[in-house]
């Protein structure tokens, strides 16, 4: 066929951008109700979907970077997917509907999801540009921070989230002498209010490792690949190789031209549609309804990114199955040398207020930690270290908004016994 010249673009039925769990969620369940529509998975990396979570363990070489991959090319194969990797997504047309390549390339689709995630944030501290730092957001960041960490005696640690805690565990386990920096009052901030953030100090400290919380940086420098840190206090630091870790945002600069409506993320409604035609986002980009209150968040947490993208892929390909998004919960599960942590939902509340109430049991000697906020008689935050509770079941009540009332007083006691029940009563 004579096409007069023009160059035939790459047309997709659903073309779907990032290859996390958001639009790995979203494939599996378009797949449910089209096992042929032309599909095509996208992504800015060199390798087959792998979980981040992995990352710190293959920075501590206790995971092989050749064994992390969620799936291979028989899997690809098998749901009838064209996988491209190494496709970096520069601009989208909502228009035309079409999506440009970094390599110069255009894409045309009919459907469209936006799973780009998240990347690093970088704070504003002088001479930090100029220091050969490092992140740990990607698999190629893990590999090279594993790499410089196996010549290296010392690290300093910029940013005590989760991010910088797992760093921080996994080089420390390396043999590295190890300092965080955290400029927040306390470590885990946003995930553990202060008493029990202070538990997690104190095993980290157990360890070797030093926390300076309540420290502002005013410098970086560096000389012969080793890294220099001034603090507000005086206090300089000093160590062979620098991690930031200070926080991410939502990968939206290739939105810049679209007219697709973003504030923190991309905006989307209660199915994960964008405010442009035929267009979804799903996971750590998208900006969606908080189910705690009326305000849309970006929750960058495994199981909403799988979640949204359920939501997305079942919109996309017209499932009937489709339920409006309930919402996000933030929920986080967190293990740190031998102890497991998590928090679900509103875990910040420090005091009782007019519908609110707080039940916390605070054991330091045992490293053991719980608190459960509620409202109204409904749990609407539970976080805890070494306690016996199931993450998914607090998360249900939550979700649920189950009555507590009842049974509030024993609930504390036997949270996983009268959890179960409520749920096996809910379910029936």
């Amino acid at each position: 066929m004579d096409t007069g010249g023009e160059a035939i673009m790459d047309h997709s039925k659903y073309l779907i951008v990032g290859s996390s769990h958001a639009g790995l969620s979203a494939i599996e369940a378009i797949r449910v109700q089209d096992t042929a529509g032309a599909m095509t998975l996208l992504t800015q990396e060199e390798h087959f979907p792998y979980s981040p979570t992995i990352l710190p363990y293959v920075v501590s070489a206790k995971v092989d970077a050749g064994k992390v991959f969620l799936m291979d090319q028989a899997y690809m194969d098998r749901l009838a997917v064209k996988f491209r990797p190494g496709a970096r997504v520069v601009g989208v047309d909502p228009a035309s509907r079409t999506v440009s390549l970094e390599s110069g390339e255009t894409l045309e689709y009919e459907n469209l999801l936006l799973a780009t995630g998240a990347e690093p944030t970088l704070p504003p501290i002088p001479g930090l540009q100029e220091a050969p730092f490092h992140v740990l957001r990607t698999l190629e960041d893990a590999q090279r921070l594993g790499k410089t960490a196996q010549v290296a005696k010392s690290a300093i640690i910029l940013g005590a989230g989760l991010i910088g805690m797992h760093a921080a565990e996994s080089l420390a386990q390396a043999g590295l002498d190890v300092t965080i920096v955290e400029a927040l009052p306390h470590l885990l901030p946003g995930y553990f209010e202060k008493q029990a953030a202070g538990l997690i100090q104190k095993v980290f400290a157990e360890h070797g490792l030093h926390i300076l919380t309540g420290s502002i940086v005013t410098h970086v420098t560096s000389s012969n690949g080793a890294c220099a840190v001034s603090l507000e206090s005086g206090l300089d630091l000093s160590a062979d190789l620098l991690v930031v870790a200070t926080g991410v945002k939502p990968r939206i600069s290739y939105l810049a031209s679209s007219e697709i409506e973003a504030d923190a993320g991309i905006l989307v409604d209660d199915t994960m549609r964008t405010s442009a035609s035929n267009i979804w986002a799903a996971g750590d980009v998208a900006q969606a309804k908080s189910f705690l209150d009326s305000s849309k968040v970006v929750q960058g947490t495994l199981p909403t990114a799988v979640e949204q993208g359920r939501t997305a892929g079942l919109d996309m390909v017209g499932d009937p199955a489709l339920k409006p998004y309930p919402g996000s919960v933030p929920m986080n599960t967190y293990k740190f040398f031998g102890h497991r942590s998590f928090s679900i939902g509103l875990v910040d509340v420090a005091e009782p207020g007019e519908d609110m109430e707080v039940d916390q049991v605070f054991l330091p000697s045992g490293i053991q930690y719980q608190k459960f906020v509620y409202q109204n008689d409904r749990l609407v935050g539970v976080s805890c270290i070494n306690a016996s509770m199931d993450p998914g079941i607090m998360h249900q009540l939550i979700r649920r908004q189950i009555d507590l009332s009842e049974v509030k007083k024993r609930f504390a006691g036997a949270p996983v016994e009268i959890g179960r029940l409520l749920m096996k009563k809910t379910w029936s």
